[in-house]
């Protein structure tokens, strides 16, 4: 067994102690201004500072903890905040909390995040399901792993199933949920107009500073991964308004409720296939 894997085993057996021992089905990170959803979850808040390994989010706006317990019958861990590429130059900073996600019995893993749009179609407050990404950065999490198990196809990176379980339950709750493609952008630094063209032109509908990273891992720990975008600002030169981080925190509440009773909808409905 590898270092990181007993690390994540041991720190799963942490988490099984306070929040108890039945295995959970399914994980969430919670992006910019989504933090909310957690204190909806029947369960135990463990800060990150109590898991060591674990990232402590610099970036406010996300609540450095992890949440465990029960959310429409559905057993799950809330992240309540992630690690950033940007923050310490590490594109891996996700990795071992995914593990101990991995280690607690989880299969399947939702991301959400706030992201610029790329298209008029998607104004802020609206939201968008990734069906693909670009990783713009060039970065990758996976640098450094020594197994031939670094070699993670992507062809099929954002799981059709979840995409469409999730597009159902936003029907059923009227929500629009355009799907489009994501380009991750390293960050701190908003994009430049002349970096939003040249992304538009390759084919992003939505641009942000996370997920991407993610979504990698995830498929390299075998996790099936769906991702949803929380448009909080019209990119660089789409429009006249002011792009700032306050700006996103101020946003993103819009389209979180809308978001929320998606995931909602999506967990009572895996609980009624008896995936809880």
């Amino acid at each position: 067994m590898s270092r990181n894997a007993e690390t994540a085993r041991a720190l799963a057996e942490t988490v099984r102690a306070r929040a108890g021992a039945a295995p959970v089905a399914l994980g969430l990170v919670l992006g910019s201004g989504l933090g909310s959803l957690a204190g909806e979850v029947d369960g135990v808040r463990i800060p990150y500072a109590d898991l060591p390994g674990f990232p402590g989010s610099g970036v406010s706006g996300h609540a450095a903890e992890l949440t465990v317990g029960t959310l429409e019958g559905v057993r799950v861990a809330v992240f309540g905040g992630r690690e950033h590429y940007y923050e310490h130059g590490r594109a891996d900073a996700m990795r071992l909390p995914l593990e101990v996600l991995r280690a607690l019995g989880a299969d399947r893993l939702i991301l959400t995040n706030a992201a610029g749009s790329l298209t008029p179609f998607n104004p802020p407050g609206s939201l968008m399901l990734l069906s693909d990404h670009i990783n713009f950065s060039g970065l990758n999490p996976l640098i450094g792993e020594p197994t031939d198990a670094r070699f993670v196809p992507m062809t099929a990176a954002h799981d059709a199933a979840i995409r469409a379980a999730l597009r159902r339950a936003a029907a059923a709750e009227d929500v629009t949920l355009p799907e489009g493609v994501y380009a991750w952008y390293s960050g701190p630094s908003f994009e430049t107009p002349a970096e939003i063209r040249a992304i538009r032109t390759l084919g992003a509908d939505a641009v942000g500073m996370s997920t991407v990273p993610e979504v990698i891992l995830a498929r390299f720990l075998g996790l099936d991964v769906a991702a949803v975008s929380v448009i909080t600002n019209m990119a660089a030169g789409m429009s006249d308004e002011a792009i700032s981080h306050d700006h996103t925190k101020a946003m993103a509440p819009l389209g979180a409720a809308k978001l929320a009773r998606i995931l909602r909808r999506y967990l009572r409905d895996l609980n009624t296939a008896g995936a809880g």
